[in-house]
């Protein structure tokens, strides 16, 4: 990654300190960018990354209340530093975003100290978290993955296949976004599908690995977890809440979560 320019971001709303990081894609040139919020103390070595969902931005832990509420306090009570990228909006972990985001966490230890790498997002961002670590298992020292999904070429044909509401609207532009940020669809393409599965790859979910899914969730059927649960199931490092009755967002306020990742940090 090209030497990328760091200054100051001021929020409406939420912590001061934030830094926006400009950046060059070493792949192909894109322009993009990602927040910084440095920790404090031993701790600060320790870094979240947070990536977001859907149709938000790499600004979304900040911009989005209850999000900001519920998790940023908690790790900002335990000096650790938050990596929040853009990361290609809505890229669900493309081959193009992971090479994107390999640099920015390879550049925050040889620049910024960074230790360890401790994975918290939810939906499309829980998703990528899942994903990255299955690609990458020695960045990630830890995931929770909050309303995801384990299997992007399932999912897809998913999305595509259901005919009341949600669909065809929120699903079918997520469709969309999933088959344009991997070239193609997953049955015309199946290759980058088939290596960025995670459920394909559960063998190397190695790291403490929590999950949290609702039951009655629209936009990502509890199937998905349920199925990478059962892969992960033999291992002591893997917890799988699932939330009666709870909508797509109804893990997002999981506090076993973060005592989850606190453990793990522990550890």
């Amino acid at each position: 990654m090209k030497a990328p320019s760091l200054h100051l971001h001021v929020l409406p709303e939420g912590p001061t300190g934030v830094l926006r990081m400009d950046y060059v894609s070493d792949r192909d040139g894109r322009k993009d960018w990602a927040l910084l919020l440095p920790g404090r103390g031993a701790e600060a070595a320790t870094w979240v990354v947070c990536l977001h969902g859907h149709g938000a931005r790499g600004d979304q832990l900040y911009t989005r209340p209850d999000i900001r509420r519920a998790w940023l306090p908690r790790w900002q009570e335990r000096g650790w530093s938050v990596l929040t990228p853009d990361l290609r909006r809505n890229a669900w972990m493309s081959p193009a975003a992971a090479e994107d985001l390999q640099g920015l966490l390879a550049w925050l230890r040889a620049e910024r100290g960074a230790r360890r790498f401790f994975f918290f997002s939810g939906s499309m961002g829980g998703t990528g978290n899942l994903i990255y670590a299955a690609l990458h298992p020695e960045d990630v020292a830890g995931v929770a993955a909050l309303g995801a999904v384990g299997d992007l070429a399932s999912y897809h044909f998913w999305c595509r296949a259901q005919k009341s509401p949600p669909a065809p609207g929120v699903l079918g532009e997520i469709a969309e976004a999933i088959q344009r940020a991997y070239g193609a669809p997953p049955d015309t393409l199946p290759a980058p599908y088939a290596r960025h599965s995670a459920l394909a790859h559960a063998d190397r979910l190695a790291m403490p690995i929590f999950l949290a899914h609702g039951a009655e969730d629209r936009v990502m059927p509890v199937s998905q977890p349920r199925e990478l649960a059962e892969r992960l199931s033999d291992r002591t490092s893997f917890r799988y809440v699932e939330v009666a009755g709870g909508s797509h967002d109804a893990p997002l306020q999981c506090v076993e979560a973060f005592e989850w990742v606190a453990q793990a940090a522990e550890g």
